[in-house]
C-alpha cells in the first residue's frame, strides 16, 4: 500500500537549519512522499523559506504542499512558493497533482482554505462588506477544492488544506477561535466531490483523527498534534 509521511505547522525560522532533515530522511525509505499543510515559515518571511528548502532539497522523495497563513503574514507568499519550488516541493493553491506509486495513481487537490466556522455557526454572505470578504474568501477556496478534486482522475483523492474542514479536529481549541481555525464549506466541497483522506493543519491544540460530515477521514498533522515530526498514514489500493 501507498505510504505517506505527512506534517503540518513546520514554522521554519532562520535559526532552523538542521531541525527536520534527520528524522525525514529517516522516514524517507519506508514512504512513497511527503504531504506537508501549510505553515512551512514562522513569519513569513521568504528567508525562513531558503532555510526550508535547503532543509528539503536532499530528500529524494516527492513533496507536495500548500501554504499556511504564517506564509501569507508578510505578503512573500509568491516568493515563498517560488522558493520551494525551486527546490522540487511542488506548491498547490486551488490546483493539483498526481503521483504515481507503482501501479497506483494518487492525486492531491491542495487550497489553503480559510476560516468562517462549523455548521450552523458558519458566517453567511451578509452583512458589512467586511463580513462578505472574509466569507468569500473561503466560499472561492472551497469552490476551487471541489472542482479541483472532481476533476481529478487517480485511483486516490486526497484534499491538502492548511484550514480545517471540520471541528472533529480541533480538540482543545477555545469555541470563540473556530471561525478563525476552518470552516464546513470546505468539508461540503470535499464530501460532493468525494475524496480518499483529509490533511490540514493550523489547529495546533486540535486532535489528529476526526472526519468530514460524508465520512471521509481527516488528519489534523500540525506538529504540535502528532507530537513528532511527522505522521505516515497508508492508503489502501483498492
Amino acid at each position: 500500500m501507498p505510504a505517506l509521511a505527512c506534517l503540518a505547522d513546520l514554522h521554519f525560522g532562520r535559526d532552523s537549519a538542521g531541525a527536520l532533515r534527520a528524522p525525514l530522511e529517516s522516514v524517507c525509505a519506508a514512504v512513497d512522499a511527503i504531504l506537508i499543510a501549510g505553515d512551512l515559515t514562522r513569519g513569513g518571511a521568504v528567508e525562513e523559506a531558503e532555510v526550508l528548502a535547503d532543509e528539503l532539497r536532499p530528500l529524494e522523495i516527492p513533496i507536495v504542499s500548500v501554504l499556511g497563513n504564517h506564509d501569507f503574514h508578510r505578503g512573500e507568499q509568491e516568493l515563498i512558493g517560488r522558493t520551494m519550488r525551486k527546490s522540487g516541493v511542488i506548491v498547490l493553491e486551488a490546483s493539483c497533482h498526481v503521483l504515481r506509486v507503482g501501479e497506483i495513481e494518487i492525486g492531491i487537490a491542495g487550497v489553503k482554505g480559510f476560516g468562517g466556522g462549523f455548521d450552523r455557526a458558519c458566517l453567511d454572505d451578509f452583512g458589512e462588506p467586511e463580513t462578505k470578504a472574509f466569507i468569500r474568501h473561503t466560499q472561492r477556496a472551497s469552490a476551487a477544492l471541489r472542482a479541483q478534486l472532481a476533476a481529478l482522475r487517480a485511483d486516490r483523492k486526497i484534499a491538502l488544506l492548511h484550514y480545517s474542514p471540520t471541528r472533529e479536529t480541533l480538540g482543545a481549541e477555545s469555541p470563540e477561535i473556530f471561525p478563525f481555525l476552518g470552516s464546513s464549506l470546505l468539508g461540503e466541497a470535499i464530501d460532493e466531490a468525494g475524496a480518499d483522506l483529509v490533511l490540514h493543519g493550523h489547529a495546533h491544540a486540535g486532535v489528529e483523527k476526526g472526519a468530514t460530515p460524508g465520512g471521509v477521514p481527516v488528519r489534523n498533522v500540525a506538529q504540535s498534534v502528532l507530537g513528532a515530526p511527522c505522521a505516515v498514514y497508508e492508503l489502501a489500493a483498492t
